[in-house]
């Protein structure tokens, strides 16, 4: 496998460090090598948030990308910053429950993932995070569903294992 870069971002509270975490967890239970790079403005909720992910099956030299074979979008700010991030005919994916203008590229693969919506329609708003990460797992198969779920089992213990199965059904809830 030749190395995946990854870049998602979002407002803070969107979960868009978790989606990156989450797929670095799976990656390095795959026996993957993983690098992961989180970087966030100084508010966390509502301020700036983003994360670097790149998997491959060979040693990385550095956790910085400049370019990506996947960006993940999750506000309209994001979007018009980072578009231009992604690899000739590789994925961005917006979420366009809040991202309301289309992509400008029409060299790249554009996944419009309603994560908001389908979120709510789960019963939780919250969850729409794992549903784009769901999204993802599904186009691009950089690590496998059963591979997060156990990640998520150990990301939700404790007093947040409430969450797991709406987490799990938002996991699975987008369709393509």
């Amino acid at each position: 496998m030749a190395a995946q870069k990854m870049f998602f971002s979002g407002f803070g509270g969107q979960g868009v460090l978790m989606i990156g975490r989450n797929i670095a967890y799976a990656a390095m239970l795959e026996g993957k090598e993983v690098t992961f790079l989180p970087a966030y403005g100084p508010e966390m909720r509502g301020g700036t948030a983003n994360c670097t992910v790149v998997v491959s099956d060979k040693p990385i030299s550095s956790p910085l990308i400049y370019d990506a074979d996947l960006v993940c979008v999750m506000n309209l700010p994001s979007l018009l910053k980072f578009e231009s991030m992604v690899k000739p005919d590789k994925y961005l994916f917006i979420n366009n429950s809040i991202v309301t203008e289309p992509a400008k590229r029409n060299d790249i693969k554009v996944e419009n993932v309603k994560a908001n919506e389908i979120a709510i329609e789960l019963g939780n708003e919250k969850a729409a995070n794992m549903v784009m990460l769901g999204a993802i797992v599904r186009q691009t198969g950089v690590v496998s569903f059963d591979s997060i779920e156990h990640v998520m089992v150990k990301t939700f213990e404790g007093k947040k294992a409430s969450i797991i199965e709406l987490n799990r059904k938002a996991l699975h809830a987008w369709a393509g």
